[in-house]
């Protein structure tokens, strides 16, 4: 019996064979980077070729379960976890049984593929992640783990560019941190202000999960259609607003935010409650082996998309209410001469951006203190340019990532 060490080299170098393959064929694009971390597509254009070539397309199930276990159960941290990808991208049989034995993050507390980022996070222990802006390009990037390490082998979650317009301010969301276009496969969402900044609109380019909003006034469609699978939604859902209270005489203090997820219930909160799971993205993004890290060389692309046609949610008449959030209320430290919060060391500079959310409910919402306490998502800054975000459930990662960068637009009315 094969050691787990030599299982996990040979998958590492299948899917370097399948890389070098796909080169030198048409489907080069689905391999722009080693760091990708797509599930494979159900038909990929080499399956049949691995069939015949590879004999661990060929294995007995119960032995494929056991392997695919046992590499999930030991690669437990980015970039070894990589090697649970790879095992998805071998084959269809092996994609299957890889989707079967992944938890969500809600249950293991771990991200693998794509669709981890739109899914909750865990209930206990937070996602621990940071963001890197970079002023010059107005980029931000977000990376899963504590601190930005030596190297810059941090994993790449998502990644977004702020596009100013006459009206308004756009933070398009994707993929990748080279092509922000809504035309592309790898475009999963925006955060848009209003004039003043001081109410954002979050964006989701695929329909809420459980059909909580039917629909959306949004009807522009994605130009540059050569570029777009029919198969990818052609519409924005507006899935929740962040928004900013003006602050009029000028008093101290931090900013005060709310925010109303129509795309979560409150009852999510609630004891036994559950909140909304995908299980998929749209199939063009599943098709795709793209990756979360940035290619280099190349010019963002951003779309000229019109901001001028609103969008807003469409509930089903059984809709349930939507979960709000608010400010963790600070204290003032008379010592310090400013206004704290105990974000447990994970944050270190003073800012204006510096947050917590918990949940805003009232009484007859029958929410238990210990959760009415709980911070579900928190975000401050801990160096120039760099910040940490550490999120859990219900929220997803796209989602606190989406009202994370709302403190980044001016707010010059709202301090």
């Amino acid at each position: 019996m094969m050691s787990l060490k030599s299982i996990m080299r040979e998958l590492k170098e299948l899917k370097d064979g399948i890389g070098n393959m796909s080169k030198r064929g048409d489907q080069s694009k689905l391999w722009r980077s080693r760091t990708r971390s797509h599930v494979a597509p159900d038909e990929a254009p080499l399956e049949s070729q691995l069939s015949e070539q590879s004999p661990w397309a060929n294995l007995p199930p119960e032995l494929l379960l056991d392997i695919i276990q046992r590499v999930e159960e030991s690669e437990t941290a980015w970039p070894a976890r990589a090697v649970v990808v790879f095992c998805a991208a071998v084959c269809r049989s092996w994609r299957e049984i890889t989707k079967e034995i992944v938890k969500t993050p809600e249950q293991c507390g771990r991200l693998t593929f794509p669709i981890s980022l739109k899914q909750p996070g865990p209930r206990e222990s937070p996602i621990q992640c940071y963001i890197r802006r970079d002023r010059t390009s107005s980029t931000y990037l977000l990376f899963y783990g504590l601190v930005p390490s030596e190297g810059e082998s941090d994993k790449l979650l998502l990644a977004a560019r702020k596009v100013r317009r006459a009206t308004c301010t756009d933070f398009v969301i994707s993929l990748v941190a080279d092509d922000f276009s809504r035309a592309s496969n790898t475009y999963v969402g925006k955060l848009r202000s209003n004039f003043l900044g001081t109410k954002f609109t979050v964006y989701d380019s695929q329909p809420p999960c459980g059909s909580m909003i039917q629909s959306t006034a949004r009807l522009s469609r994605r130009f540059h259609s050569k570029q777009v699978s029919p198969r990818l939604p052609a519409c924005n859902y507006s899935i929740g607003t962040v928004t900013y209270e003006l602050n009029v005489l000028r008093t101290r203090g931090p900013r005060r935010m709310h925010c109303i997820l129509h795309s979560i219930p409150v009852s999510a909160i609630q004891e036994g409650g559950t909140a909304p799971t995908p299980s998929a993205l749209p199939q063009s993004l599943d098709e795709q082996l793209s990756p979360l890290h940035s290619s280099k060389g190349k010019e963002p692309i951003v779309d000229t998309i019109s901001p001028s046609i609103r969008a807003t949610p469409v509930f089903s008449p059984g809709s349930r209410e939507p979960l709000a959030l608010k400010n963790k209320a600070p204290r003032w430290h008379e010592q310090l001469q400013c206004w704290c919060l105990n974000f447990k060391g994970r944050v270190t500079v003073a800012s204006v951006k510096n947050f917590q959310l918990v949940a805003a409910v009232e009484p007859s919402h029958n929410v238990s203190p210990e959760e009415q306490e709980k911070v579900i998502l928190q975000f401050g800054k801990i160096g120039k340019d760099i910040f940490t975000m550490d999120y859990r459930y219900p929220l997803s990662a796209f989602q606190a990532f989406a009202i994370s960068l709302s403190c980044f637009d001016t707010k010059p009315a709202c301090e």
